[in-house]
Protein backbone atom coordinates (compact mmCIF):
# COMPACT_ATOMS: atom_id res chain seq x y z
CA UNK A 1 0.00 0.00 0.00
CA UNK A 2 1.49 3.33 -1.10
CA UNK A 3 -1.40 5.79 -0.66
CA UNK A 4 -3.21 7.13 2.36
CA UNK A 5 -6.72 8.33 3.01
CA UNK A 6 -9.20 8.96 5.82
CA UNK A 7 -12.88 8.40 5.17
CA UNK A 8 -15.58 9.20 7.72
CA UNK A 9 -19.34 8.96 7.54
CA UNK A 10 -22.59 9.38 9.46
CA UNK A 11 -22.96 11.76 12.38
CA UNK A 12 -19.22 11.53 13.00
CA UNK A 13 -18.72 13.31 9.69
CA UNK A 14 -20.71 16.35 10.89
CA UNK A 15 -18.61 16.68 14.05
CA UNK A 16 -15.39 16.16 12.12
CA UNK A 17 -16.15 18.77 9.46
CA UNK A 18 -17.09 21.39 12.06
CA UNK A 19 -13.89 20.68 13.97
CA UNK A 20 -11.79 20.75 10.80
CA UNK A 21 -13.21 24.09 9.72
CA UNK A 22 -12.44 25.51 13.16
CA UNK A 23 -8.88 24.14 13.02
CA UNK A 24 -8.32 25.73 9.61
CA UNK A 25 -9.78 29.07 10.72
CA UNK A 26 -7.32 29.08 13.64
CA UNK A 27 -4.37 28.31 11.36
CA UNK A 28 -3.52 25.05 13.10
CA UNK A 29 -2.31 23.04 10.05
CA UNK A 30 0.21 25.67 8.95
CA UNK A 31 1.41 26.38 12.49
CA UNK A 32 1.86 22.70 13.29
CA UNK A 33 3.74 22.03 10.05
CA UNK A 34 6.00 24.98 10.89
CA UNK A 35 6.54 23.49 14.38
CA UNK A 36 5.21 26.64 16.03
CA UNK A 37 5.00 25.88 19.78
CA UNK A 38 2.73 28.87 20.39
CA UNK A 39 -0.23 26.68 19.43
CA UNK A 40 -0.27 25.51 23.05
CA UNK A 41 0.64 28.80 24.66
CA UNK A 42 3.81 30.84 24.66
CA UNK A 43 5.57 28.72 27.26
CA UNK A 44 3.63 25.45 27.16
CA UNK A 45 5.58 23.61 24.45
CA UNK A 46 9.23 23.91 23.53
CA UNK A 47 10.00 23.97 19.78
CA UNK A 48 12.12 20.84 20.11
CA UNK A 49 9.13 18.86 21.39
CA UNK A 50 7.83 18.97 17.82
CA UNK A 51 10.91 17.30 16.36
CA UNK A 52 8.91 14.13 15.62
CA UNK A 53 7.68 15.87 12.47
CA UNK A 54 11.25 15.69 11.09
CA UNK A 55 11.89 12.03 11.91
CA UNK A 56 10.93 10.63 8.46
CA UNK A 57 14.05 12.43 7.20
CA UNK A 58 16.24 12.84 10.28
CA UNK A 59 16.17 9.11 11.12
CA UNK A 60 17.86 8.16 7.85
CA UNK A 61 21.22 9.01 9.37
CA UNK A 62 20.41 6.60 12.19
CA UNK A 63 19.91 3.75 9.74
CA UNK A 64 23.46 4.09 8.43
CA UNK A 65 24.74 3.47 11.94
CA UNK A 66 22.35 0.61 12.61
CA UNK A 67 23.24 -1.22 9.39
CA UNK A 68 26.77 -1.64 10.63
CA UNK A 69 25.49 -3.02 13.93
CA UNK A 70 23.22 -5.45 12.08
CA UNK A 71 26.12 -6.75 10.00
CA UNK A 72 28.24 -7.20 13.12
CA UNK A 73 25.43 -9.02 14.95
CA UNK A 74 24.78 -11.40 12.06
CA UNK A 75 28.48 -12.13 11.70
CA UNK A 76 28.50 -13.07 15.38
CA UNK A 77 25.46 -15.31 14.91
CA UNK A 78 23.12 -13.02 16.86
CA UNK A 79 19.76 -13.10 15.09
CA UNK A 80 17.42 -13.29 18.09
CA UNK A 81 16.64 -9.82 19.43
CA UNK A 82 15.20 -9.50 22.93
CA UNK A 83 13.63 -6.09 23.47
CA UNK A 84 13.14 -5.08 27.09
CA UNK A 85 10.81 -2.11 27.34
CA UNK A 86 7.49 -1.27 28.98
CA UNK A 87 4.86 0.66 27.03
CA UNK A 88 5.76 3.01 24.19
CA UNK A 89 9.39 1.88 24.07
CA UNK A 90 8.42 -1.59 22.80
CA UNK A 91 5.09 -1.28 20.97
CA UNK A 92 6.32 0.57 17.87
CA UNK A 93 9.16 -1.88 17.22
CA UNK A 94 6.79 -4.80 17.63
CA UNK A 95 4.32 -3.22 15.20
CA UNK A 96 7.07 -2.69 12.62
CA UNK A 97 8.24 -6.30 12.78
CA UNK A 98 4.67 -7.59 12.61
CA UNK A 99 3.94 -5.52 9.51
CA UNK A 100 7.17 -6.42 7.74
CA UNK A 101 6.86 -10.15 8.37
CA UNK A 102 3.11 -10.94 8.24
CA UNK A 103 3.64 -14.60 7.44
CA UNK A 104 5.87 -15.09 10.44
CA UNK A 105 4.36 -12.69 12.96
CA UNK A 106 3.59 -14.44 16.21
CA UNK A 107 4.22 -17.90 14.74
CA UNK A 108 6.18 -20.53 16.57
CA UNK A 109 6.53 -18.66 19.83
CA UNK A 110 4.71 -17.30 22.85
CA UNK A 111 3.04 -13.91 23.09
CA UNK A 112 5.71 -11.28 22.60
CA UNK A 113 7.65 -13.29 20.01
CA UNK A 114 7.52 -11.98 16.46
CA UNK A 115 9.21 -13.21 13.33
CA UNK A 116 11.45 -10.81 11.49
CA UNK A 117 13.03 -10.87 8.07
CA UNK A 118 16.06 -12.88 7.00
CA UNK A 119 15.48 -15.50 9.72
CA UNK A 120 15.65 -13.02 12.58
CA UNK A 121 13.29 -12.91 15.56
CA UNK A 122 12.07 -10.28 18.00
CA UNK A 123 10.96 -11.22 21.51
CA UNK A 124 9.46 -8.43 23.61
CA UNK A 125 9.74 -8.64 27.40
CA UNK A 126 7.63 -6.14 29.33
CA UNK A 127 7.33 -7.99 32.63
CA UNK A 128 3.99 -9.60 31.98
CA UNK A 129 4.74 -13.16 30.94
CA UNK A 130 7.49 -15.64 31.85
CA UNK A 131 6.63 -17.72 28.76
CA UNK A 132 8.31 -15.12 26.56
CA UNK A 133 11.34 -15.14 28.87
CA UNK A 134 11.54 -18.94 28.69
CA UNK A 135 11.45 -18.71 24.88
CA UNK A 136 14.34 -16.24 24.96
CA UNK A 137 16.42 -18.24 27.42
CA UNK A 138 16.36 -21.20 25.01
CA UNK A 139 18.13 -19.02 22.42
CA UNK A 140 20.86 -17.48 24.54
CA UNK A 141 23.61 -18.50 22.15
CA UNK A 142 22.19 -16.21 19.45
CA UNK A 143 20.57 -13.49 21.56
CA UNK A 144 21.26 -9.76 21.57
CA UNK A 145 19.46 -7.89 24.35
CA UNK A 146 18.12 -4.39 23.67
CA UNK A 147 17.18 -2.36 26.74
CA UNK A 148 15.04 0.65 25.80
CA UNK A 149 14.01 3.41 28.21
CA UNK A 150 13.87 7.19 28.05
CA UNK A 151 14.82 7.60 31.67
CA UNK A 152 16.27 5.10 34.12
CA UNK A 153 15.99 1.34 34.23
CA UNK A 154 12.49 0.12 35.06
CA UNK A 155 11.95 -2.62 37.62
CA UNK A 156 11.44 -5.10 34.79
CA UNK A 157 14.45 -3.78 32.89
CA UNK A 158 16.66 -4.21 35.93
CA UNK A 159 15.35 -7.75 36.61
CA UNK A 160 15.68 -8.98 33.04
CA UNK A 161 19.10 -7.40 32.58
CA UNK A 162 20.35 -9.18 35.69
CA UNK A 163 18.82 -12.49 34.64
CA UNK A 164 20.37 -12.36 31.16
CA UNK A 165 23.76 -11.23 32.44
CA UNK A 166 23.81 -14.12 34.93
CA UNK A 167 22.71 -16.58 32.24
CA UNK A 168 25.46 -15.40 29.88
CA UNK A 169 27.93 -15.68 32.75
CA UNK A 170 26.86 -19.27 33.39
CA UNK A 171 27.48 -19.98 29.70
CA UNK A 172 31.10 -19.01 30.24
CA UNK A 173 31.06 -15.56 28.64
CA UNK A 174 33.54 -13.04 29.97
CA UNK A 175 32.35 -9.71 31.33
CA UNK A 176 33.50 -8.03 28.13
CA UNK A 177 31.59 -10.56 26.01
CA UNK A 178 28.51 -10.08 28.19
CA UNK A 179 28.68 -6.31 27.69
CA UNK A 180 28.77 -6.97 23.94
CA UNK A 181 25.44 -8.77 24.18
CA UNK A 182 23.63 -5.64 25.38
CA UNK A 183 22.50 -2.56 23.48
CA UNK A 184 20.93 0.32 25.38
CA UNK A 185 18.63 2.84 23.69
CA UNK A 186 18.04 5.89 25.83
CA UNK A 187 18.08 9.68 25.91
CA UNK A 188 21.33 11.56 25.89
CA UNK A 189 22.25 12.35 29.50
CA UNK A 190 19.61 10.10 31.08
CA UNK A 191 20.39 8.00 34.18
CA UNK A 192 20.34 4.91 31.97
CA UNK A 193 22.91 6.54 29.68
CA UNK A 194 25.37 6.90 32.57
CA UNK A 195 24.64 3.38 33.82
CA UNK A 196 25.14 1.80 30.39
CA UNK A 197 28.42 3.65 29.92
CA UNK A 198 29.70 2.30 33.23
CA UNK A 199 28.73 -1.24 32.22
CA UNK A 200 30.47 -0.94 28.83
CA UNK A 201 27.27 -1.60 26.87
CA UNK A 202 26.68 -0.41 23.33
CA UNK A 203 24.60 2.76 23.47
CA UNK A 204 22.17 4.33 21.02
CA UNK A 205 21.22 7.85 22.06
CA UNK A 206 18.06 9.77 21.26
CA UNK A 207 16.84 13.34 21.62
CA UNK A 208 15.82 13.95 25.26
CA UNK A 209 13.25 16.52 24.12
CA UNK A 210 11.41 14.02 21.90
CA UNK A 211 8.24 12.86 23.70
CA UNK A 212 8.43 9.12 24.37
CA UNK A 213 4.98 8.44 22.96
CA UNK A 214 6.05 10.23 19.74
CA UNK A 215 9.15 8.09 19.20
CA UNK A 216 7.92 5.41 16.79
CA UNK A 217 10.16 6.66 13.99
CA UNK A 218 13.10 7.29 16.32
CA UNK A 219 15.69 4.83 17.60
CA UNK A 220 13.13 3.37 20.02
CA UNK A 221 11.03 1.99 17.21
CA UNK A 222 13.56 1.57 14.43
CA UNK A 223 16.68 0.05 15.99
CA UNK A 224 15.13 -3.12 17.48
CA UNK A 225 13.03 -3.62 14.35
CA UNK A 226 16.02 -3.27 11.99
CA UNK A 227 18.04 -5.67 14.12
CA UNK A 228 15.14 -8.11 13.77
CA UNK A 229 15.20 -7.79 9.98
CA UNK A 230 12.61 -5.10 9.19
CA UNK A 231 13.03 -2.72 6.26
CA UNK A 232 13.21 0.69 7.93
CA UNK A 233 14.13 2.50 4.71
CA UNK A 234 10.74 1.57 3.30
CA UNK A 235 9.07 2.60 6.57
CA UNK A 236 10.64 6.08 6.44
CA UNK A 237 9.73 6.43 2.77
CA UNK A 238 6.10 5.70 3.70
CA UNK A 239 6.16 8.35 6.41
CA UNK A 240 7.93 10.91 4.21
CA UNK A 241 5.29 10.54 1.52
CA UNK A 242 2.70 11.85 3.98
CA UNK A 243 4.63 14.94 5.10
CA UNK A 244 3.69 17.35 2.26
CA UNK A 245 -0.04 16.89 2.90
CA UNK A 246 0.27 17.75 6.60
CA UNK A 247 0.74 21.46 5.89
CA UNK A 248 -2.46 21.70 3.84
CA UNK A 249 -5.86 22.98 4.86
CA UNK A 250 -7.54 20.62 2.38
CA UNK A 251 -6.73 16.99 1.55
CA UNK A 252 -4.90 16.65 4.84
CA UNK A 253 -5.66 13.17 6.25
CA UNK A 254 -3.92 13.94 9.54
CA UNK A 255 -6.06 17.03 10.05
CA UNK A 256 -9.26 15.13 9.27
CA UNK A 257 -8.37 12.23 11.56
CA UNK A 258 -7.48 14.65 14.36
CA UNK A 259 -10.76 16.48 13.78
CA UNK A 260 -12.59 13.15 14.01
CA UNK A 261 -10.89 12.12 17.27
CA UNK A 262 -10.92 15.55 18.93
CA UNK A 263 -14.25 16.70 17.54
CA UNK A 264 -16.05 13.59 18.73
CA UNK A 265 -14.41 13.77 22.16
CA UNK A 266 -15.73 17.27 22.77
CA UNK A 267 -19.01 17.37 24.64
CA UNK A 268 -21.97 17.96 22.36
CA UNK A 269 -24.80 20.33 23.29
CA UNK A 270 -26.84 17.29 24.33
CA UNK A 271 -24.17 16.32 26.83
CA UNK A 272 -22.61 13.39 24.98
CA UNK A 273 -18.88 13.15 24.30
CA UNK A 274 -17.75 10.35 22.01
CA UNK A 275 -14.39 10.07 23.71
CA UNK A 276 -13.93 6.32 23.17
CA UNK A 277 -12.51 4.72 20.05
CA UNK A 278 -13.03 1.15 18.90
CA UNK A 279 -9.98 0.14 16.85
CA UNK A 280 -10.29 -2.57 14.22
CA UNK A 281 -7.50 -4.20 12.22
CA UNK A 282 -8.16 -6.73 9.42
CA UNK A 283 -6.24 -9.54 11.12
CA UNK A 284 -7.44 -8.71 14.62
CA UNK A 285 -5.85 -6.39 17.18
CA UNK A 286 -2.07 -6.24 17.00
CA UNK A 287 0.82 -4.11 18.17
CA UNK A 288 -0.26 -1.18 15.97
CA UNK A 289 -3.61 -0.93 17.78
CA UNK A 290 -1.78 -1.15 21.12
CA UNK A 291 0.61 1.61 20.01
CA UNK A 292 -2.29 3.86 18.93
CA UNK A 293 -4.01 3.21 22.26
CA UNK A 294 -0.99 4.36 24.27
CA UNK A 295 -0.44 7.38 22.01
CA UNK A 296 -4.02 8.56 22.51
CA UNK A 297 -3.97 7.79 26.24
CA UNK A 298 -0.73 9.63 26.98
CA UNK A 299 -1.34 12.43 24.47
CA UNK A 300 -4.88 13.30 25.57
CA UNK A 301 -5.27 11.84 29.08
CA UNK A 302 -4.89 15.02 31.11
CA UNK A 303 -6.92 17.53 33.14
CA UNK A 304 -10.02 15.38 33.31
CA UNK A 305 -10.07 14.74 29.56
CA UNK A 306 -8.84 11.97 27.34
CA UNK A 307 -9.54 9.46 24.57
CA UNK A 308 -9.52 5.76 25.40
CA UNK A 309 -9.20 3.05 22.75
CA UNK A 310 -10.79 -0.40 22.87
CA UNK A 311 -10.48 -3.67 20.97
CA UNK A 312 -13.53 -5.23 19.28
CA UNK A 313 -14.12 -7.97 21.85
CA UNK A 314 -14.58 -5.31 24.53
CA UNK A 315 -16.73 -2.95 22.48
CA UNK A 316 -19.52 -4.95 20.91
CA UNK A 317 -22.86 -3.24 21.01
CA UNK A 318 -24.17 0.18 20.12
CA UNK A 319 -22.48 2.40 22.68
CA UNK A 320 -23.44 6.00 21.88
CA UNK A 321 -20.14 7.43 23.17
CA UNK A 322 -17.95 5.06 21.13
CA UNK A 323 -16.99 5.54 17.52
CA UNK A 324 -15.29 2.87 15.45
CA UNK A 325 -12.08 3.35 13.47
CA UNK A 326 -10.92 0.69 11.01
CA UNK A 327 -7.25 0.55 10.07
CA UNK A 328 -6.63 -0.47 6.47
CA UNK A 329 -9.99 -2.21 5.94
CA UNK A 330 -10.10 -4.36 2.83
CA UNK A 331 -13.13 -2.60 1.41
CA UNK A 332 -14.84 0.69 2.22
CA UNK A 333 -18.17 -0.75 1.12
CA UNK A 334 -17.92 -3.63 3.61
CA UNK A 335 -16.57 -1.55 6.49
CA UNK A 336 -19.22 -0.50 8.99
CA UNK A 337 -16.93 1.65 11.17
CA UNK A 338 -17.55 5.37 11.48
CA UNK A 339 -14.06 6.14 10.17
CA UNK A 340 -11.63 4.23 7.96
CA UNK A 341 -7.90 4.95 7.78
CA UNK A 342 -5.79 3.66 4.90
CA UNK A 343 -2.02 4.06 5.02
CA UNK A 344 1.13 1.92 5.10
CA UNK A 345 2.69 1.53 8.52
CA UNK A 346 5.23 4.36 8.31
CA UNK A 347 2.49 6.79 7.32
CA UNK A 348 0.18 5.34 10.01
CA UNK A 349 2.71 6.28 12.69
CA UNK A 350 3.03 9.88 11.51
CA UNK A 351 -0.68 10.18 10.72
CA UNK A 352 -1.76 9.17 14.23
CA UNK A 353 0.92 11.31 15.89
CA UNK A 354 -0.28 14.35 13.95
CA UNK A 355 -3.94 13.51 14.64
CA UNK A 356 -3.24 13.16 18.37
CA UNK A 357 -1.58 16.58 18.40
CA UNK A 358 -4.64 18.07 16.67
CA UNK A 359 -7.08 16.27 18.96
CA UNK A 360 -5.14 17.48 22.00
CA UNK A 361 -5.34 21.06 20.74
CA UNK A 362 -9.10 20.74 20.32
CA UNK A 363 -9.44 19.31 23.83
CA UNK A 364 -7.28 22.04 25.34
CA UNK A 365 -4.48 19.76 26.54
CA UNK A 366 -0.77 19.66 25.77
CA UNK A 367 -0.23 16.36 23.91
CA UNK A 368 3.57 16.47 24.25
CA UNK A 369 3.69 16.29 28.01
CA UNK A 370 4.41 12.83 29.32
CA UNK A 371 1.47 13.29 31.64
CA UNK A 372 1.66 13.55 35.39
CA UNK A 373 3.70 11.22 37.55
CA UNK A 374 0.89 8.65 37.78
CA UNK A 375 2.84 5.91 36.00
CA UNK A 376 6.04 6.53 37.94
CA UNK A 377 4.13 6.67 41.22
CA UNK A 378 2.82 3.13 40.73
CA UNK A 379 6.30 1.84 39.88
CA UNK A 380 7.85 3.60 42.87
CA UNK A 381 5.20 2.08 45.11
CA UNK A 382 5.98 -1.37 43.71
CA UNK A 383 9.68 -0.79 44.35
CA UNK A 384 8.92 0.09 47.97
CA UNK A 385 6.96 -3.12 48.38
CA UNK A 386 9.78 -5.16 46.87
CA UNK A 387 12.33 -3.76 49.28
CA UNK A 388 10.52 -5.68 52.00
CA UNK A 389 10.08 -8.84 49.92
CA UNK A 390 12.80 -10.80 51.72
CA UNK A 391 11.02 -10.34 55.05
CA UNK A 392 7.79 -12.04 53.98
CA UNK A 393 4.55 -11.22 52.18
CA UNK A 394 4.31 -8.17 49.98
CA UNK A 395 1.01 -7.17 51.52
CA UNK A 396 -0.73 -7.70 54.83
CA UNK A 397 -4.14 -7.30 53.18
CA UNK A 398 -6.34 -10.35 53.78
CA UNK A 399 -9.00 -11.42 51.28
CA UNK A 400 -12.51 -10.54 52.32
CA UNK A 401 -13.77 -13.70 50.69
CA UNK A 402 -12.42 -16.86 49.02
CA UNK A 403 -14.38 -18.97 46.56
CA UNK A 404 -12.98 -21.98 44.68
CA UNK A 405 -9.43 -20.80 45.22
CA UNK A 406 -10.19 -17.23 44.07
CA UNK A 407 -9.36 -14.58 46.65
CA UNK A 408 -11.45 -11.41 46.57
CA UNK A 409 -9.61 -8.29 47.74
CA UNK A 410 -11.91 -5.32 48.13
CA UNK A 411 -11.92 -2.27 50.36
CA UNK A 412 -15.58 -2.46 51.33
CA UNK A 413 -17.51 -4.66 53.82
CA UNK A 414 -18.47 -8.05 52.44
CA UNK A 415 -22.24 -8.65 52.67
CA UNK A 416 -23.36 -11.90 54.36
CA UNK A 417 -24.18 -14.68 51.92
CA UNK A 418 -22.49 -12.95 48.99
CA UNK A 419 -20.47 -14.84 46.40
CA UNK A 420 -18.04 -14.11 43.58
CA UNK A 421 -20.85 -13.40 41.13
CA UNK A 422 -22.19 -10.80 43.56
CA UNK A 423 -18.98 -8.83 43.78
CA UNK A 424 -18.50 -8.94 40.02
CA UNK A 425 -22.07 -7.76 39.60
CA UNK A 426 -21.38 -4.94 42.01
CA UNK A 427 -18.29 -3.93 40.04
CA UNK A 428 -20.09 -3.77 36.68
CA UNK A 429 -22.93 -1.86 38.33
CA UNK A 430 -20.42 0.74 39.54
CA UNK A 431 -19.50 1.71 35.98
CA UNK A 432 -20.96 5.18 35.22
CA UNK A 433 -23.35 5.58 32.31
CA UNK A 434 -20.59 7.35 30.39
CA UNK A 435 -17.82 5.14 31.75
CA UNK A 436 -16.02 1.91 31.00
CA UNK A 437 -14.57 -1.16 32.69
CA UNK A 438 -10.87 -2.01 32.52
CA UNK A 439 -9.40 -5.47 33.14
CA UNK A 440 -5.71 -5.71 33.98
CA UNK A 441 -4.17 -9.19 34.21
CA UNK A 442 -0.90 -9.90 35.99
CA UNK A 443 -0.56 -13.56 35.03
CA UNK A 444 1.77 -15.78 33.07
CA UNK A 445 0.24 -17.67 30.17
CA UNK A 446 -2.38 -16.96 27.54
CA UNK A 447 -5.34 -16.11 29.82
CA UNK A 448 -6.19 -12.45 29.42
CA UNK A 449 -9.00 -9.96 29.71
CA UNK A 450 -9.89 -10.82 26.13
CA UNK A 451 -11.79 -13.88 27.43
CA UNK A 452 -13.79 -11.82 29.91
CA UNK A 453 -14.44 -8.65 27.92
CA UNK A 454 -17.51 -9.74 25.88
CA UNK A 455 -19.39 -10.98 28.95
CA UNK A 456 -18.40 -7.96 31.04
CA UNK A 457 -19.53 -5.63 28.25
CA UNK A 458 -22.92 -7.35 28.14
CA UNK A 459 -23.25 -7.34 31.92
CA UNK A 460 -22.29 -3.68 32.37
CA UNK A 461 -23.77 -2.32 29.18
CA UNK A 462 -20.49 -0.44 28.76
CA UNK A 463 -17.29 -1.00 26.75
CA UNK A 464 -14.42 -2.95 28.30
CA UNK A 465 -10.72 -2.23 27.87
CA UNK A 466 -8.12 -4.80 28.83
CA UNK A 467 -4.46 -5.67 28.70
CA UNK A 468 -1.64 -7.42 30.57
CA UNK A 469 0.23 -5.68 33.34
CA UNK A 470 2.48 -3.90 33.78
CA UNK A 471 2.67 -2.98 30.09
CA UNK A 472 -0.97 -2.03 29.56
CA UNK A 473 -1.44 0.19 32.66
CA UNK A 474 1.99 1.72 32.00
CA UNK A 475 1.00 2.64 28.44
CA UNK A 476 -2.53 3.85 29.14
CA UNK A 477 -2.28 4.98 32.79
CA UNK A 478 -2.64 8.72 32.13
CA UNK A 479 -6.12 8.44 30.63
CA UNK A 480 -7.28 6.12 33.43
CA UNK A 481 -5.96 8.31 36.24
CA UNK A 482 -5.75 11.85 34.86
CA UNK A 483 -8.56 11.53 32.31
CA UNK A 484 -12.35 11.73 32.79
CA UNK A 485 -12.18 9.49 35.88
CA UNK A 486 -15.14 7.33 34.82
CA UNK A 487 -13.53 3.90 34.80
CA UNK A 488 -14.01 0.86 37.04
CA UNK A 489 -11.18 -1.63 37.33
CA UNK A 490 -10.69 -5.36 37.76
CA UNK A 491 -7.13 -6.44 38.57
CA UNK A 492 -6.38 -10.17 38.31
CA UNK A 493 -3.28 -11.64 39.92
CA UNK A 494 -2.29 -15.24 40.58
CA UNK A 495 0.20 -17.66 42.02
CA UNK A 496 2.71 -19.06 39.52
CA UNK A 497 1.27 -21.80 37.34
CA UNK A 498 2.46 -25.36 38.06
CA UNK A 499 5.68 -25.99 36.18
CA UNK A 500 6.48 -22.29 35.75
CA UNK A 501 9.97 -22.46 37.22
CA UNK A 502 10.96 -19.02 35.95
CA UNK A 503 8.24 -17.29 37.98
CA UNK A 504 10.00 -18.32 41.17
CA UNK A 505 13.39 -17.49 39.69
CA UNK A 506 15.17 -15.15 42.09
CA UNK A 507 16.34 -11.97 40.44
CA UNK A 508 20.16 -12.01 40.82
CA UNK A 509 21.24 -9.48 43.44
CA UNK A 510 17.65 -8.67 44.46
CA UNK A 511 15.58 -9.99 47.38
CA UNK A 512 12.61 -11.01 45.21
CA UNK A 513 11.52 -13.31 42.40
CA UNK A 514 9.83 -12.49 39.09
CA UNK A 515 6.49 -13.62 40.54
CA UNK A 516 6.92 -11.20 43.44
CA UNK A 517 7.86 -8.45 41.02
CA UNK A 518 4.70 -9.04 39.01
CA UNK A 519 2.53 -9.04 42.15
CA UNK A 520 4.19 -5.87 43.45
CA UNK A 521 3.41 -4.15 40.17
CA UNK A 522 -0.24 -5.14 40.50
CA UNK A 523 -0.40 -3.93 44.09
CA UNK A 524 1.19 -0.62 43.13
CA UNK A 525 -1.44 -0.15 40.43
CA UNK A 526 -4.21 -1.13 42.83
CA UNK A 527 -3.12 1.42 45.40
CA UNK A 528 -2.81 4.17 42.78
CA UNK A 529 -6.39 3.57 41.64
CA UNK A 530 -7.68 3.46 45.21
CA UNK A 531 -5.97 6.74 46.01
CA UNK A 532 -8.01 8.32 43.23
CA UNK A 533 -11.19 6.78 44.69
CA UNK A 534 -11.86 4.78 41.54
CA UNK A 535 -13.84 1.53 41.95
CA UNK A 536 -11.36 -1.36 41.84
CA UNK A 537 -11.34 -5.01 42.91
CA UNK A 538 -8.42 -7.45 42.89
CA UNK A 539 -9.00 -11.15 42.34
CA UNK A 540 -6.11 -13.48 43.13
CA UNK A 541 -6.12 -16.96 41.55
CA UNK A 542 -4.42 -19.45 43.86
CA UNK A 543 -4.45 -21.93 40.97
CA UNK A 544 -4.27 -19.79 37.81
CA UNK A 545 -5.45 -22.56 35.49
CA UNK A 546 -8.51 -23.69 37.47
CA UNK A 547 -9.14 -20.17 38.71
CA UNK A 548 -9.31 -18.79 35.17
CA UNK A 549 -12.04 -21.27 34.32
CA UNK A 550 -14.03 -20.48 37.47
CA UNK A 551 -13.67 -16.75 36.91
CA UNK A 552 -14.86 -17.06 33.31
CA UNK A 553 -17.96 -18.94 34.49
CA UNK A 554 -18.74 -16.28 37.10
CA UNK A 555 -18.38 -13.47 34.56
CA UNK A 556 -20.72 -15.27 32.15
CA UNK A 557 -23.27 -15.53 34.93
CA UNK A 558 -23.00 -11.78 35.48
CA UNK A 559 -23.61 -11.24 31.76
CA UNK A 560 -26.82 -13.25 32.08
CA UNK A 561 -28.22 -10.53 34.34
CA UNK A 562 -27.59 -7.76 31.83
CA UNK A 563 -27.64 -4.23 33.18
CA UNK A 564 -30.57 -2.19 31.79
Amino acid sequence: MSGFDVLTRGDVLDSALRARDYLVSCGVPGALAAKDPRLWGRRAVDHSRLGWLDLPFASRGLLNQVNGLVAEARQSGLDHIVLIGVGAESLAAQAIVEAHAPALAGAGGPPGETGGGAGAELTVLDGGDTAALAFAMERLDRTLVVLASKAGVSLEGDAYRRIFAEAFRERGLSEREIAGRFLVITDHGSPLHDFARQCGYRIGLTDPYLPGHYGALSAYGLVPAVLAGADADRLLDEAASLVPSLAKDEDNPGLLLGAVIGGCAQQEPGGLARDKVLLREPGGPGALSAWISQLLAVGTGKRGRGVLAFEPSGGRGGFPDVHGVSINPKSAAQDDSDTSVWAPLGAQFLLWEYATAVAGWLLGVNPFEAGSTVVQEAEDDAASLLRTASSGSLTAEKPVYVEDGIEVHADFPWPPGAELQTVLGGLVASVPNDGYLSVMTYLSGDFSGRYLAPSLARGSGRPVAYGPGPGYPHATGPVHKDGPGNGAFLIITGDPAPGDALAGHPVPGRPYSLAQLRLARALGELRALRERRLPVIRLHLRDPIEGAGKLTEAVRAVAGARRP
